[in-house]
């Protein structure tokens, strides 16, 4: 099988062949650090969480570095707002960042980089910019000149001459275009600065990211993912001062990108002021349920939040994991068939992460293999033999849950009490009995393997 992606750059699939042997350079963007992610930022961390850890399943040694834009416009307003330094602003939400990929459960990042440790790398990059006449000053920063750049405008599909005066981009009249775009921003009065050869003054928005993949990866690398929102001006521009400055071509080989999460029809956005941040959501939702929740739809595909949406996730997720708990509990005869699935559902599962990371599709092949599974009798061995299965598919997906359910001993003594009243045909009595435990919150599966204690 051969792995393909969907390259924004070419906008086909290609066939995925990094650019040194099975190494494979990943970047994301990361948040602008003035405030909690919500979950639409949370989409894409997930996505490219299963992403990153579907290429070391398939073999490949992956260097995933995200960056941090620790100063920024956005920082400064709200330090401002609180009367605090911006670095304590962006220190802080920074840390929040932290706590909140680690309770989604995305652990693939190698490497969190700072905008603010890769100053002397910016300064770098923009004087080189300069020498090759792609850079030029103003009375309040340095500017890229796009007309220079004659390929500017190929990652987001739009000729040049029809580029419009895009996001982020300040109207100032000292500029060559009006969509030219800042690489140095010189200081105002109360912002917080760094000594450059133009003045005191700040990085822009987009030579951050640049000067921190050079670090890393050179001048050119494998992989870069993003919002779609990021395609345009942000992504442009990155291909615009990294491939001007370095005079290679491409800067990056595949440019893959998540589609919007939607809140009542509308994206979902801080600007817009209808977003839900991850805390709040995780305060609603396990970090399983979010999980797949965001898998159920393909990454390129938006998706709509709802709390109806998520208690279907939440349902079908349990249907998973509720045969996880059966198929621990078996004690049948030895079955054949069931190594005969996993191998067939393990094909399946790597042919649709194979197109293009087709996650909905090898979760549709999973609950084949569950259906499938659940019509025969098994063995123990056979359990085992499915349980170490699924957990290699969940060192992709994460998220189903083995651990056994910690149930009281009271409720335990009331499930053997009603097991007894089933085996003695006592269904009046075994019918009370679950009529008790559901009061206290718990209820019970008859399985072909035994009773199955749930919390309600």
């Amino acid at each position: 099988m051969t792995l393909k992606v969907f390259n924004t750059l070419t906008r086909k699939k290609e066939v995925f062949e990094p650019l040194k042997g099975k190494n494979v350079n990943m970047f994301v963007c990361g948040p602008t650090v003035y405030d909690y992610s919500h979950i639409g930022h949370a989409k894409t961390y997930v996505q490219f969480d299963v992403i990153a850890k579907y290429l070391r399943y398939r073999g490949y040694d992956v260097f995933y570095l995200q960056n941090i834009t620790d100063i920024d416009d956005k920082i400064i307003k709200r330090a401002n707002e609180q009367s605090q330094k911006a670095e304590r602003v962006a220190k802080r939400f920074e840390e929040e960042y932290y706590k909140d990929v680690e309770a989604l459960g995305i652990d693939s990042v190698d490497k969190y980089a700072r905008a603010t440790d890769h100053i002397k790398q910016i300064v770098k990059q923009i004087k080189t910019l300069f020498e090759k006449g792609y850079a030029y000053e103003t009375s309040d920063g340095v500017y890229f000149e796009i007309d220079k750049f004659k390929e500017y405008g190929k990652l987001s599909h739009q000729p040049l001459d029809k580029i419009k005066e895009g996001a982020r981009v300040a109207v100032n009249e000292d500029k060559k275009n009006p969509s030219d775009f800042s690489l140095w921003k010189k200081q105002k009065p109360k912002e917080p600065y760094w000594s450059s050869p133009w003045e005191k003054g700040r990085p822009g928005w987009h030579i951050e990211d640049t000067a921190i993949t050079e670090t890393f990866f050179g001048s050119q690398y494998d992989l870069h993912g993003g919002a779609v929102d990021l395609i345009f001006p942000h992504h442009e521009s990155e291909i615009a001062q990294m491939e001007a400055s370095s005079g290679k071509k491409p800067l990056v080989k595949y440019w893959l990108h998540t589609a919007f999460l939607n809140i009542e029809k509308e994206k979902m956005a801080k600007s817009l002021g209808n977003f839900l941040t991850i805390r709040e959501a995780l305060s609603k939702w396990n970090t399983k349920v979010l999980r797949f929740f965001y898998a159920s739809t393909h990454y390129r595909t938006p998706i709509e939040y709802s709390e109806k949406n998520v208690n279907q996730a939440k349902n079908a997720l349990e249907r998973i994991n509720e045969f996880i708990r059966k198929v621990s509990r078996a004690d049948g005869k030895d079955n054949k068939k069931v190594r005969e699935l996993i191998k067939k559902t393990s094909d399946k599962f790597e042919k649709h992460m194979d197109d293009d990371f087709d996650i909905p599709q090898a979760i549709a092949a999973l609950y084949d293999f569950i259906r499938d599974v659940n019509k025969l009798e098994i063995s123990k061995k056979n359990g085992e033999e499915i349980i170490e299965f699924l957990k290699k598919i969940n060192s992709v997906l994460g998220f189903m849950t083995f651990e056994k359910e910690k149930v009281p001993p009271s409720i335990m003594k009331l499930v053997e009490e009603r097991e007894q009243y089933r085996k003695e045909k006592n269904f009046a009595e075994a019918d009370k009995v679950r009529a008790e435990l559901k009061k206290k919150g718990y209820y019970v599966d008859d399985t072909a393997q035994g009773p199955v204690v749930k919390k309600l």
